[in-house]
């Protein structure tokens, strides 16, 4: 399941592209899949593993990241999970789209 990593303008040149989610799954319809195949406790290790992810990633930049109290900045996180459910940072966007 590599979809992800594709851009949208490709995968929607594919057989199984959906206009409704494109190639996405809601992280709701993730936890359903991986929870009924493979039970609650993979799901809650890739959960915790990914949080720490993003926690240690946003602690690597915080020196240089840019604080304004009156405002706040969304940041999109690609994460790549792998066979063993280890997840993978790819990247994270600064002002990631919000759209489907």
């Amino acid at each position: 399941m590599y979809v992800h990593l594709t851009n949208v303008s490709i995968q929607k040149q594919g057989e199984e592209y959906n206009d409704t989610h494109g190639g996405k799954w809601s992280l709701e319809n993730l936890r359903l899949h991986l929870v009924s195949i493979h039970g609650q406790d993979i799901w809650d290790k890739l959960i915790d593993d990914t949080y720490w992810q993003i926690i240690h990633s946003l602690k690597a930049v915080q020196p240089v990241m840019n604080s304004d109290r009156h405002c706040f900045e969304v940041y999109g996180f690609d994460i790549f999970i792998s066979e063993d459910f280890k997840p993978w940072l790819i990247e994270v966007n600064a002002s990631p789209s919000l759209s489907h």
